[in-house]
């Protein structure tokens, strides 16, 4: 099972736990339709094209509603804590989900008493509380942008918005800020980093970088971002290993959005129906 979870913008949405159904209109998680904008909606939607894509079972949702109050975020650490172990996922992929540093423990606790323990993927939310309890090492993969790379960079920061300014004024010298997130463990095995130059690492070095297509449009486009980490999660999935799951999304990603042909008013579904072309020319492009 590919599990996603993450929390939405949605006032009074319960927790749903359910198989994730993409269609034009949007995805279904339980039943519930869940418009694709951004962030948690468009990485599951990514990740179910992926996983339709790649021949295996659809992804299963856990979600509930977060307008900042924390109940659905709560809801959803619990239901890990109590019913992670029986669900028998393959690879997880936590996103935006409100930080608890005492709850994702508990989760972390939870998965310490397992068998067989899930593949896992963080970004956004769940980076961020990951990184601030010490926890990283128990994650395969981070998906950070550049501010967020600045972050796992600063060794005293625990949130972003606290990332200290010489730092995050290294933005320029990517290679510093990933020395510096590897050299205080608080990086991952593998690690993608989002930006005008894409950065693929492992084990502390820049094994890949990706800079074309270049698509200046696609910036102010909200959720491109996620949709790298949608993608991963399904490659893992379908049993692609880290490294190249990287190499591939952050090609894709891109060739979806020259595919889309983007100006800045093109909202981001547009660029996920083109996903399977984008990850065919990959592969074509590649030689796999």
């Amino acid at each position: 099972m590919l599990l996603l979870v993450g929390a939405v913008p949605v006032e009074d949405l319960p927790l749903l736990v359910g198989p994730v159904a993409y269609n034009e209109k949007g995805i279904t998680v339980d039943g519930y339709e869940l418009a694709i904008n951004r962030g948690n909606e468009a990485m599951m939607t990514s990740a179910c094209i992926t996983c339709r894509h790649y021949g295996v079972d659809a992804p299963i949702g856990l979600v509930a509603g977060d307008i900042g109050k924390r109940k659905g975020s709560e809801a959803i650490y619990n239901y890990l804590i109590e019913h992670l172990p029986e669900m028998g996922a393959k690879v997880m992929t936590l996103h935006y989900v409100m930080p608890d540093l005492k709850l994702n423990k508990k989760v972390l606790a939870t998965i310490d008493t397992m068998e067989h323990k899930p593949m896992m993927i963080a970004d956004a939310g769940s980076m961020y509380v990951a990184k601030a309890g010490g926890d990283s090492h128990y994650y395969d993969v981070f998906t950070p942008d550049l501010g967020e790379a600045a972050f796992l960079a600063d060794d005293k920061a625990d949130h972003p918005s606290f990332t200290r300014g010489f730092i995050f004024n290294m933005e320029e010298d990517v290679p510093e800020l990933i020395r510096r997130a590897y050299a205080g463990n608080n990086a991952t095995k593998t690690m993608f980093i989002k930006g005008a130059v894409d950065y693929v690492c492992q084990d502390g070095e820049i094994v890949d970088t990706i800079r074309e297509p270049s698509i200046e449009t696609m910036e102010p486009i909200g959720g491109t971002g996620d949709l790298i980490t949608g993608m991963i999660s399904g490659l893992l999935y379908a049993g692609v290993d880290p490294l190249q799951a990287c190499r591939i999304a952050g090609r894709a990603n891109r060739a979806a959005g020259e595919l889309s042909q983007p100006t800045p008013a093109t909202q981001v579904q547009e660029i996920l129906r083109c996903l399977p072309r984008a990850l065919d020319k990959v592969h074509k492009d590649l030689g796999l």
